[in-house]
């Protein structure tokens, strides 16, 4: 079986810390992702998507990420059943959160790094956004042209 979710979207509003009564950290918040379909002549539309992260996940998401924050999601769908207020049964889809990363820039985010949210680690070669490397050493006389009639030199 297969159940892998990926999103990139941003917080509707400030995600809130609440801890059951064992004491485990939990939040639910919820995401803004744009679809990628674009109707001709319409509007992008964007799908409203629950999301409920536990434990770490929970406290990394209520400390780093506010409301308008670009965050990408790493996780699993779940359903639920409910009764709701007039006794009617419902189910409920939601986004079982395994890994939160930042996903906005530096100065959009509230923090420098990206973090695995399960150990609170900065994850390895994402620290910073990648900057554009620089080729100002050599010259162009060390490059052959190559002309569409002749054979590949490898």
């Amino acid at each position: 079986m297969l159940n892998v979710v990926s999103l990139l979207g941003r917080l509707v509003a400030d995600p809130e810390l609440r801890r059951t009564p064992n004491g485990v950290s939990v939040t639910t918040f919820t995401l803004a992702v744009d679809r990628n379909f674009v109707k001709a002549g319409s509007e992008r539309q964007t799908d409203f998507i629950d999301i409920v992260a536990w434990r770490n996940t929970a406290e990394f998401v209520c400390k780093y990420f506010q409301k308008g924050s670009m965050m990408a999601v790493q996780g699993s769908i779940q359903t639920r059943t409910y009764e709701d207020k007039e006794g009617n049964k419902r189910k409920a889809f939601e986004i079982l959160a395994d890994n939160v990363f930042f996903a906005g820039s530096k100065n959009t985010s509230t923090s420098h790094a990206n973090t695995n949210a399960e150990n609170g680690e900065p994850q390895p070669g994402n620290a910073a956004a990648p900057t554009a490397p620089v080729f100002s050493q050599g010259s162009t006389e060390e490059f052959a042209v190559v002309t569409d009639n002749e054979d590949l030199p490898f």
